[in-house]
């Protein structure tokens, strides 16, 4: 490096005193080697540490005796700075030769001749330059035994940790709970701990000796080889499937194997390493789960859930195929049950069991017991429209056979709906439903006979389960209301009352008469608030009409009563408590029952009707003639009027009338006549009817002839206009 003999921005030449002219020489060192110098030092700080080397060069300039060898720590320390760099070196040489003398040459005692200042001042540099060679090398070669003493302590350390790697390695591999296996790429085992060996039958001789794509198993997945090639061509870097293998002993061995590729250090496909763990005893156990799931535990046949599995099968097969559906319910089972006890009902339903079973072993058929004593019987292929049939037929077959338990033969009989149709057209769920509802058709048709689906049979019991769902908020909905048919005073015409008949306006149906929906509400316990209802509303009319008509007397209201009704334990508080509410008397109140209902009735039953007559509220016995009750009965009975069934009126609607029903009829009115009961018929349809009816005495006629049923306002204008 040249250095000038006045840098821009030097000292004077002549300096303010030797401390000055000493930090300016520090200064000019320090802007010369500051930029090839490793240091973290901002250059103010690095100019502070030149200070005392400065000093030390001053002073060895104007030592006496003079010994240059005191100049070589100078050197020393620019290493010791990390001042290394060569550039540093000849900088501080450059700025030495030019400048220590300039700066430092009258700062001693004595003053110097310029020939005995230049010569200190060489001998100096060359002092300078020795110590920093020095230390540099002695630095290099402290450096380089450092390199060399950690490049041992590492390979040192990384020997031991590859030692225990490898033991690590190594006990992991022979004492793992999973078995693990190594092969190469061409399938080739190369190495097995002992678990896998044991998982094998204990001869690794046995796995040693196949190369990997030797175990194929017929239940292996479609994917499980498609994945191992991909793996070895390197595609693919692991892959996890559930897969079997024989055992040297035959058996079969399942496990959930993991296979990864191991590459080199290049990344090329090297090995192959496989872990499998055995879920054979964890297979058998869920085996037989599912088979516990799917299985009847009495019988041990398929139960609902395996059923329906196969049932949408069959449904969802296509190119023709068909099905056919036996659904059998045991007649009678429940009265065993109650009398044999439930020990015996299982044993009889085993026995059943086996008998069906035996009636459906063509490929394709299948029996199951879907709970209680309903089972089903399934047979699938092209030609199910006879065979099925035939299946039913050999069912009963099998029943008809006497069962023995317990030292009792028991008569098995069964009714059965048969279901049969092409796939694909209905669900699961709706061909069952559709076999329910036909089983149920052949045990009202008797049982002991199998009953074909039929559509129209379907929709009419499905509208009547919707029709039995919706009573209850229909009720609450206020979708009822009532019509009104008149009662007819056979003599002049005059209209002596009307029943109350109660409709539904359904929201889908339109409306619907009582025949739709009584019979469902006396079975779903509706009937009680229905029919106080029906006897609030009719009441609350018969009051309203007798304030509008005051000059023929009062209008009677006639009001039907259930079976379900008559049990009930506040008839008689509810029917006095309706009647004092609405100010009706009882007189004018009439409550008809059917024949049938009172048939064999004790006095628990007939009290509450004889409480009710004595308050003055009329009985009917409607239907009358259709039960077959003894005539003689009519005397305790609490009634006071006969209501004629329809039947014995229809030979009268043309003349001549039927001289039998005549006969009838007549014998009916005389008794009732004479057990001062008056005699009410129904239907009357023509003026001929009418006639006749009034000559043989009967009271009270209602029917189309008069008037049909309609709203409340019609009894009105029939009152004013007359009735015939």
């Amino acid at each position: 490096m040249s250095i000038p003999a006045q840098a821009s921005g030097a000292p004077d030449a002549e300096p303010d005193g030797p401390e000055d002219r000493l930090r300016r020489f520090a200064t000019i060192w320090s802007r010369a080697i500051f930029p090839s110098t490793a240091t973290s030092l901002t250059r103010p700080e690095f100019e502070q540490h030149l200070l005392p080397l400065a000093r030390a060069l001053s002073d060895t300039l104007h030592a006496r005796p003079f010994d240059p060898a005191s100049a070589s720590g100078v050197g020393s320390a620019l290493v010791a700075a990390h001042c290394t760099d060569p550039d540093a070196l000849s900088s501080t040489l450059g700025v030495v030769d030019s400048y220590l003398v300039l700066y430092c040459g009258s700062n001693g005692p004595d003053a110097l001749s310029t020939e005995d200042s230049r010569s200190r001042c060489a001998r100096i540099q060359h002092a300078v330059a020795g110590g920093f060679s020095q230390a540099l090398r002695e630095r290099t070669l402290a450096e380089q035994e450092a390199i060399a003493r950690s490049a041992l302590t590492a390979r040192s350390h990384a020997e031991q940790a590859l030692h225990a790697t490898e033991a690590r390695f190594r006990a992991v591999f022979k004492d793992a709970a999973i078995g693990i296996g190594i092969a190469d790429l061409d399938g080739n085992v190369l190495e097995i701990n002992d678990t896998l060996t044991r998982m094998f039958g204990g001869l690794e001789n046995h796995v040693l000796s196949h190369r990997v794509n030797e175990w194929v198993h017929p239940e292996d997945s479609p994917q499980v080889w498609k994945y191992y090639n991909e793996l070895v061509r390197g595609e693919r870097e692991h892959y996890r499937v559930e897969k079997p293998y024989y055992r040297n002993d035959g058996t079969v061995l399942w496990t959930n194997l993991t296979v990864s590729l191991l590459r080199d250090s290049e990344g090329r496909p090297e090995y192959q390493l496989a872990l499998m763990e055995d879920t054979t005893e964890r297979r058998l156990l869920n085996l037989r789960l599912r088979y516990e799931a799917t299985h009847d535990a009495l019988t041990g046949l398929p139960n609902r859930t395996l059923f329906f599995e196969r049932l949408e099968k069959a449904l969802s097969a296509g190119d023709g195929s068909r099905f056919g559906l036996c659904y059998l319910d045991l007649d009678g089972f429940k009265a065993i049950n109650d009398s044999l006890g439930h020990a015996s009902g299982d044993r009889l339903l085993v026995e059943v069991a086996d008998r069906l079973q035996s009636c459906a072993t063509a490929p394709g058929e299948m029996v199951a017991r879907l709970g209680g004593d309903e089972f089903v019987a399934l047979t699938t292929g092209a030609e199910t429209e006879e065979e099925v049939d035939e299946l039913a037929c050999r069912i009963l077959g099998v029943l008809a056979t006497p069962i023995r338990i317990d030292g009792r033969e028991l008569t098995v009989r069964g009714s059965i709906g048969v279901v049969e149709g092409p796939a694909g057209e209905r669900s699961a769920a709706e061909v069952l439903r559709s076999a329910d509802i036909t089983m149920y058709r052949a045990k009202s048709a008797g049982g002991n006979r199998f009953e074909l689906a039929d559509a129209e049979a379907d929709a009419r019991a499905i509208t009547r389960h919707g029709l039995t769902t919706a009573l209850p908020a229909a009720l609450e909905r206020g979708e009822f209301f009532i019509e009104y048919q008149p009662l007819v005073h056979l003599d002049d015409g005059s209209v002596h009352g009307a029943e109350a008949l109660v409709r539904w306006c359904h929201p889908q149906h339109g409306v619907l008469g009582p025949d739709r929906f009584i019979t469902l509400a006396e079975h779903t316990g509706l009937i009680v608030p229905l029919g106080r209802w029906v006897l609030e509303e009719s009441v609350r009319q018969a009051n309203f009409w007798q304030e509008r008509h005051t000059d023929g007397g009062p209008l009677r209201i006639n009001v039907n009563l259930s079976p379900a009704q008559l049990h009930h334990p506040r008839l008689v508080a509810e029917t006095v408590n309706i009647l004092e509410r609405s100010g009706l008397e009882p007189g004018a109140l009439c409550l008809e029952v059917t024949e049938s209902a009172l048939i064999g009735a004790d006095e628990d039953l007939l009290k509450p009707l004889r409480q009710l007559a004595e308050m003055g509220v009329d009985i009917a016995l409607d239907d009358f003639g259709t039960g077959y009750s003894n005539l003689a009965n009519l005397r305790r009975l609490p009634v006071s009027v006969l209501k004629l069934d329809r039947s014995f009126t229809q030979g009268m609607q043309h003349h001549p009338a039927d001289p039998v029903d005549l006969k009838i009829v007549e014998g009916i009115v005389s008794l009732a006549h004479s057990l001062d009961l008056a005699v009410t018929v129904e239907g009357v349809e023509t003026r001929a009817q009418a006639d006749q009816l009034r000559q043989l005495g009967c009271d009270t006629a209602q029917g189309w002839y008069y008037a049909r049923p309609g709203a409340p306002d019609r009894i009105h204008s029939l009152l004013l206009a007359d009735a015939v």
